[in-house]
């Protein structure tokens, strides 16, 4: 039985097999069956995405909510997973604490998928590595730059992606926003014109993530000077724009930056379904 909790437990082999799956014809290998989406925070990207990527493999999404299945209060994990499991083929989550995925998947029942965790976000991870193919033809040896909080999950799973595919990663945080066990192979620096010189792909994330509300203050005075804007794209001439979503337009990011024309943030936004496909469709394979 296949998880997909973090990318670091795959191989480039696995990688390129859901890079390629999630850029085929969808298959009908879901067809009369269920797929359980369980959210503990709210997403419009990653509903939307995962809900029509089973749809588009024949499939059901069901959506479920903290409440609904009270898990750690009116039942176990254990016993939440396996009745998930007699209604559903895969069970995928998104959720505040990793060790909730790692704890469904223990159980056996069905194939869990992280739809983000507070240390993972595997599925942006393989929505950003299809861009970047689509965007350069390749992988193998693109220069990639990721600008801002360098320890949050997206540029965790980022890096690990970028390692596995021999992508050229370059991560400018502010001392104390460094990425924590970055992958052999992954560039870090505190200078962001450093970062981005030369690079084939600009990448930054919000500054302020979802439960780091208090620490708003703090966390915009370090990262101001990592702003992605029209003189720090300058430095990379060629370069095109990924970002997450979503934007805080004059914060991470300068609105003539993400809207201008070297952006790419809603073909990256688009492959996050697609992506969600390939990664439905290599679980499948050997589940």
């Amino acid at each position: 039985m296949r998880h997909l909790l973090t990318l670091a437990d795959l191989g480039p082999h696995d990688l390129r097999t859901i890079l390629d799956l999630s850029a085929g014809a969808p298959e009908p290998v879901l067809r009369g069956q269920g797929v359980a989406l369980y959210f503990e925070k709210p997403s419009a990207r990653t509903r939307n995405s995962m809900e029509l990527a089973v749809v588009q493999l024949g499939g059901h999404p069901v959506y479920l909510q903290p409440q609904e299945l009270g898990i750690g209060s009116r039942e176990s994990v254990e016993d939440v997973t396996r009745t998930l499991a007699c209604f559903h083929r895969i069970i995928a989550a998104r959720t505040f604490d990793h060790e909730l995925l790692e704890g469904m998947a223990a159980v056996g029942a069905a194939p869990v998928v992280n739809m983000l965790s507070d240390t993972d976000h595997p599925l942006q991870a393989l929505a950003d590595l299809l861009t970047i193919r689509e965007l350069c033809g390749r992988i193998e040896g693109v220069k990639v730059a990721y600008v801002g909080d360098g320890d949050n999950n997206v540029a965790r799973s980022l890096a690990h992606a970028c390692a596995m595919l021999e992508a050229e990663l370059t991560v400018a945080s502010p001392a104390g926003y460094e990425l924590s066990d970055a992958p052999l192979g992954v560039r870090q620096t505190q200078d962001p014109c450093e970062a981005v010189e030369g690079a084939d792909v600009v990448y930054t994330d919000v500054w302020v993530s979802m439960g780091q509300e208090r620490e708003r203050d703090e966390r915009v005075a370090a990262l101001e000077p990592y702003q992605v804007n029209e003189a720090l794209m300058a430095r990379a001439p060629s370069a095109y724009l990924l970002h997450c979503l979503p934007a805080h337009r004059g914060e991470e990011v300068s609105a003539g930056v993400i809207d201008g024309p070297r952006s790419a943030v809603w073909q990256q936004a688009e492959n996050r379904m697609h992506s969600a496909r390939g990664a439905l469709r290599w679980i499948l394979q050997q589940d």
